[in-house]
């Protein structure tokens, strides 16, 4: 089990603010957010989280679309092994950054008012 520092976490939402925000954004700002420190515009961390969520989702269907091209002879096994490591990778990212955000929550409640 590895653990995840605050400078990996950090580069990972940066990376992912980066990666989400021209696919996954609508073009439209919510008021409020435009520049807000470094965040997506119109959306923020819930937005990004979404987006990881749904490249996660679309990432998963691709490795089952390439295996049942593989199992129906139609497929690459280059792809299918391409597809499921990079849904892999996509599934790790999420479940780290759900960890993450769990830890931090307790840490929240935890505190002394």
């Amino acid at each position: 089990m590895s653990n995840i520092g605050s400078l990996d976490g950090l580069s990972a939402y940066a990376r992912a603010a980066r990666t989400t925000n021209p696919l996954g954004g609508t073009g439209q700002q919510t008021p409020g957010t435009g520049g807000s420190g470094g965040l997506a515009p119109g959306g923020g961390f819930g937005a990004m989280v979404e987006g990881m969520v749904s490249q996660t989702g679309d990432a998963l269907r691709n490795a089952e679309t390439q295996s049942i091209k593989q199992i129906g002879g139609k497929g690459d096994l280059i792809d299918v092994v391409t597809a499921i490591g990079a849904a892999e990778t996509a599934l790790d990212t999420v479940v780290a950054v759900r960890d993450r955000m769990v830890s931090a929550y307790s840490d929240i409640m935890r505190m002394q008012i």
